[in-house]
């Protein structure tokens, strides 16, 4: 059986505080120095095994997946913030939700969402200030929130939504960050944990603030049951679908799905906006192509438009492999298990490293560049074995179909609106629980002054 190399513990501690700042650097150092699969134990009794090999990642997360689960991290750090959905829950109750849920993200509906979906584009959009050093993020992730918002509810439904969305953005916002101090300054979570000393800072202020958005969320649901409306958004879906025995979703567990949609649904994808701006503003000569596509496709509607556009597709496609949102991710053995000449473990804890994967020289020509041809359709097929931009197997991201039209849109509503220039040379990221863009500044100027 091949022997796993181990990170000493002395160097895993003399780096710690860089870890904790940006970890991706540890990452690739050391996948460089042992191979495609190290370990490190970060506290005594504690091993965890980091790997970005396209054949393990397979077992792990496709041919064997039953016998792994996610891990606490998800289930119950996380889980504590956002609930029991489809991001955190395992096994039986996972399957039964997934099963119920999958449909409303069938393209067949998510067509009916796209009107919808371009109004707000092009609402975002407008506020960009011409001419200004703008911090792109801020556009995306407000553009990101209020499309999950209004593909969720009809604005017609709800007295004051507006309001009550903008509510709902500041609490998960502000749970987020603070799970990412629990996770990241582990050593203060005495201090977290306790409201009188720590104030907004402290984990019990934020789940008083997940309670308000759960009982903000009730109320739409409440409001929905006793009107007699059916408007065809995703919560007249989610409430209309049933259970293989016939039952619906209990309302608590409606909650807990609609707090992942809002958390998982826009954050990732005005992550992967804000790559992909700065990414066609480094090179121009991939925004014109996208111009010119633009400009010779016309269908009947929007959906069909941009299924017909595979050049400003493969721009996506280029973006999520560089920057994958989701660029880790988790998984514990349930029972002791064997990939190829490899031995795992039971109860031994697996990080997948997609960013490592996706720069990996000896799975991608020049790994480091942006070149969306490499995913002409002709090309793309023999990447599908270590491409995983939305996980991979039955966990794959229940919304990929939507992000993907979603941002497809964005990019074509921003190329036709504006002319983008970059403000500095390189692009940066903040690893937290998701990549996150940092300094993503560009600047705006209007197509009509051309």
């Amino acid at each position: 059986m091949k022997e796993i190399s181990q990170v000493p513990s002395l160097t895993f501690l003399a780096k710690s505080r860089q870890i904790y700042k940006d970890p991706l650097p540890f990452h690739r150092e050391n996948f460089q120095k042992y191979g495609n699969t190290f370990k490190i134990s970060p506290k005594p009794g504690l091993m965890i095994h980091f790997t970005c090999d396209e054949k393990i990642t397979q077992h792990i997360l496709q041919k064997n997946q039953k016998n792994f689960h996610k891990s606490s991290l998800q289930t119950d750090d996380l889980g504590k913030y956002i609930g029991h959905g489809l991001l955190t829950e395992n096994g039986e109750k996972w399957r039964a939700n997934r099963k119920l849920i999958q449909p409303a993200f069938y393209k067949k509906s998510i067509n009916n969402f796209m009107e919808t979906m371009d109004v707000v584009i092009q609402e975002e959009l407008n506020r960009i200030q011409l001419g200004a050093i703008t911090d792109v993020y801020t556009i995306f992730n407000d553009l990101a929130f209020k499309v999950v918002a209004r593909s969720l509810f009809d604005f017609a439904d709800i007295d004051d939504l507006d309001n009550k969305i903008s509510r709902l953005q500041y609490i998960t916002e502000h749970a987020q960050k603070m799970l990412i101090k629990e996770l990241r300054i582990p050593w203060m979570k005495w201090y977290f944990d306790r409201e009188w000393l720590s104030g907004r800072n402290s984990v019990p202020h934020a789940l008083a603030l997940v309670d308000e958005a759960r009982g903000i969320l009730r109320t739409i649901i409440n409001n929905r049951r006793e009107s007699d409306k059916e408007p065809g958004d995703l919560l007249d879906m989610l409430l209309h679908s049933t259970y293989e025995d016939g039952t619906h979703m209990e309302d608590d567990q409606l909650v807990d799905e609609i707090l992942v949609l809002f958390i998982a649904g826009h954050e990732t994808t005005a992550n992967a906006l804000s790559f992909a701006a700065q990414l066609m503003a480094h090179h121009p000569g991939a925004i014109e192509k996208v111009k010119n596509e633009i400009n010779h496709v016309k269908e009947d509607t929007l959906m069909r438009e941009l299924m017909e556009s595979p050049y400003l597709k493969q721009c996506v496609e280029e973006t999520l492999r560089l920057y994958p949102p989701a660029y880790v991710t988790d998984r514990v053995a349930l029972e002791a298990d064997q990939c190829a000449h490899l031995k795992i473990e039971k109860d031994s804890i697996w990080l997948v490293s997609f960013y490592e994967m996706h720069r990996r020289k000896d799975l991608w020509e020049s790994p480091e560049q942006f070149i969306p041809e490499r995913f002409t359709p002709e090309k793309a097929k023999k990447y599908r074995d270590f491409y995983f931009p939305f996980g991979a197997g039955p966990r794959m991201c229940v919304g990929n179909n939507f992000a993907m039209m979603e941002m497809m849109l964005v990019i074509r509503r921003m190329l036709e609106q504006f002319e983008i220039k970059t403000v500095q040379g390189h692009i940066d990221y903040h690893p937290l629980i998701t990549l996150k863009p940092r300094n993503a500044n560009l600047i705006f100027h209007s197509t009509m002054n051309q």
